[in-house]
């Protein structure tokens, strides 16, 4: 069971997923692991996936030297459209290129996460998720002006869907948090089922207006 003695092991550096696992009021510790992201040659997307997800749970469990914890959870989210990954940008003009390729069109956001236990080799839990999201038409100038805030130059798709970038998304078919980054429902429920929650104490985040 998760608790103060043996917390949850993020195997991420993202905030997204830091403020997501944070908002179930579990403890857990920030581990990531620096591994290559980059897509082989006519890899498939979800096989992509599929792969980074199990490339990062072996490399924060050969950086865990020892340390107590109940589970380590990875995960790796992406966009594709036309069946291409759109990873992240490498500056603000392939911020413009990607965001172009999305905008006034539907694509879809994947979230693959593992959960991985003390004592195993490989993964007990994977999970993709899907989300669809249609964006609205923008032209290349506001495209340029949103690449330009730099909020989208650390994100699949390069934007940020709780940020700015949210102006720009008229529909979403799924899971929201899917889309930032970690799909909270359908985490929950597999922590759960795995026996590695105890009582949950939600983070206050306010009165609602």
């Amino acid at each position: 069971m998760i608790d103060a003695s043996n917390p949850l092991i993020l195997g991420s550096g993202s905030p997204r997923r830091r403020d997501i696992v944070s908002a179930l009021g579990l403890p857990f510790q920030v581990l990531a692991a620096d591994i290559d992201e980059d897509q082989r040659p006519g890899e498939a997307p979800l096989d992509y996936l599929a792969r980074i997800v199990v490339e990062k749970l072996s490399g924060v469990r050969k950086r865990l030297n020892g340390v107590k914890h109940a589970a380590v959870l990875v995960a790796d989210t992406t966009v594709v459209i036309d069946g291409d990954v759109l990873g992240k940008p490498s500056d603000v003009e392939d911020a413009v290129r990607l965001f172009s390729r999305i905008a006034g069109r539907v694509h879809t956001v994947y979230t693959r996460y593992a959960i991985g236990l003390p004592g195993e080799a490989g993964p007990r839990v994977e999970r993709t998720v899907a989300t669809q999201v249609q964006m609205r038409t923008a032209d290349s100038a506001e495209i340029r002006a949103y690449a330009a805030t730099g909020e989208g130059l650390d994100k699949a798709g390069a934007y940020a869907a709780q940020g700015v970038g949210t102006f720009f998304i008229e529909r979403v078919e799924g899971s929201y948090s899917n889309v930032i980054g970690l799909p909270a429902c359908e985490l929950l429920t597999d922590l759960r089922a795995l026996g590695l929650l105890g009582e949950l104490a939600f983070e206050r985040v306010g009165d609602r207006g």
